[in-house]
C-alpha cells in the first residue's frame, strides 16, 4: 500500500510518536525503517528483506533460498576493519561491533545460532550480508561475534550454524516479506525486530572426561573492546560448557545410490584416503563420500581445493 500527501504525514507523526512513547532504540529504528519502506522518504534504507538470484564466485554457483530447517556444521571465519562502514548485501551499513554475519544462501535477514564446537560458546547473530567466498567456510561473522565466540585471534573455528525459525520468520515479516500461514501453523505476530542474543548450548562431554558440575562454570564477562566512541555495544554474558570431541572432513557429496558414491570415491583416490559412509536422513539412506578425519583447518582447505579441481565444486568442509 502506498501512502501519499496528508495521510502519509499523519502516519509518520503517529510512528515517530509511538517510538518516543516506547522509549527504546530498537523500536525507534524499526519504525523509522517502516516510514521509509512505505515511500515517505523516497529511498529505501536500513533493514529490508532480500533473497537474490543465483550467483557464481570462484567457479562455484550459489543458490539463495529460504531454508527454515537449516542446520549445518563447518568452519567459520570473521571480517571486520577492512569492511567496516561499507554497505552489506541488503543495504545496511556494516558495523563490525554488531552481532551480524554473512552467509552464502540464507535470506537477508535471517537469525541463526552459532555454536563454537571447541569451547561450547553459543551466540545468536543476524545474517545481513553475503559470503564468505573462501572455499570451506560456511559463515563469516562480525569481529564482535568472533570475540564473543572466542576465536578472533585464531581467525577460524569449528562451528554449528542452526537457523532460528520463528525469529527469522518474524524478521522477514517485519522487513516487508509476506507469508501465508500454512494449515495447522500458528500465526506469528510481529511487534518489533528480534534482537540477537548470547546463550550457551549444552554439548556432550568428550569420551573419558571426568564429570564436572555446572557450578564449576562461571559466567565470563566479555572483555572491553578498543573501538570508536560512537559505537554502541551491548556487553552480553557468555557462558561456557563441556563440548564433545569433533573431527573435520571434506565431503565431496551425498548420494542416494551406492554405485554413484563409489564412482566418486574412485575419482578422488588420487587426492587421499576416501571413505563411503551411510546415514539415514528423513527416512532415506544416503551414501556420503568423505576424506578425513583431517587434523587442521589448513589441511582441510588444501584437500578441499584438490577435490574441487578434480571436478566437484559443491564439495565442502564439515565437522562431526
Amino acid at each position: 500500500m502506498v501512502f501519499k500527501g496528508l495521510h502519509s504525514f499523519k502516519l509518520l507523526i503517529v510512528l515517530i510518536g509511538t517510538a518516543w512513547f516506547l522509549g527504546g532504540c530498537a523500536e525507534t529504528q524499526l519504525l523509522m525503517h517502516a516510514s521509509k519502506r512505505i515511500g515517505l522518504s523516497g529511498t529505501p534504507d536500513g533493514i529490508k528483506y532480500k533473497l537474490g538470484r543465483p550467483y557464481k564466485i570462484k567457479g562455484v554457483t550459489y543458490y539463495p533460498k529460504e531454508d527454515w530447517e537449516y542446520d549445518e556444521t563447518g568452519i567459520a571465519s570473521w571480517y571486520g576493519p577492512n569492511f567496516h562502514g561499507k554497505k552489506t548485501a541488503n543495504g545496511e551499513t556494516y558495523n563490525q561491533w554488531d552481532l551480524t554475519a554473512a552467509h552464502k544462501t540464507l535470506p537477508l535477514p535471517t537469525f541463526v545460532q552459532v555454536t563454537n564446537l571447541s569451547n561450547g560458546r553459543s551466540l545468536e547473530v543476524r545474517i545481513n550480508d553475503r559470503g564468505p567466498y573462501a572455499h570451506g567456510r560456511i559463515i563469516d561473522l562480525s569481529r564482535r561475534a568472533a570475540q564473543l565466540l572466542g576465536f578472533e585471534k585464531q581467525g577460524t573455528a569449528k562451528v554449528r550454524v542452526r537457523i532460528l525459525r520463528d525469529k527469522s520468520l518474524k524478521a522477514a515479516r517485519a522487513t516487508g516479506k509476506s507469508y501465508e500461514v500454512a494449515k495447522g501453523e500458528t500465526p506469528i505476530t510481529v511487534d518489533k525486530m528480534p534482537k540477537a542474543s548470547v546463550s550457551s548450548e549444552p554439548l556432550d562431554a568428550p569420551a573419558g572426561a571426568k564429570p564436572v558440575s555446572q557450578a564449576a562454570y562461571k559466567p565470563v564477562q566479555a572483555q572491553p573492546l578498543a573501538q570508536p566512541t560512537s559505537a554502541k555495544v551491548v556487553e552480553p554474558i557468555v557462558t561456557q560448557t563441556a563440548v564433545s570431541a569433533s573431527n573435520i572432513y571434506v565431503q565431496a557429496g551425498a548420494f542416494s545410490r551406492f554405485d554413484n558414491a563409489n564412482r566418486v570415491k574412485a575419482a578422488l583416490a588420487q587426492v587421499g584416503d576416501v571413505k563411503i559412509t551411510s546415514v539415514l536422513i528423513n527416512g532415506k539412506d544416503l551414501f556420503r563420500v568423505r576424506l578425513g578425519p583431517i587434523n587442521s583447518v589448513q589441511s582441510a582447505d588444501g584437500i578441499l581445493e584438490q577435490v574441487i579441481q578434480v571436478g566437484y565444486p559443491d564439495a565442502k568442509v564439515i565437522v562431526n
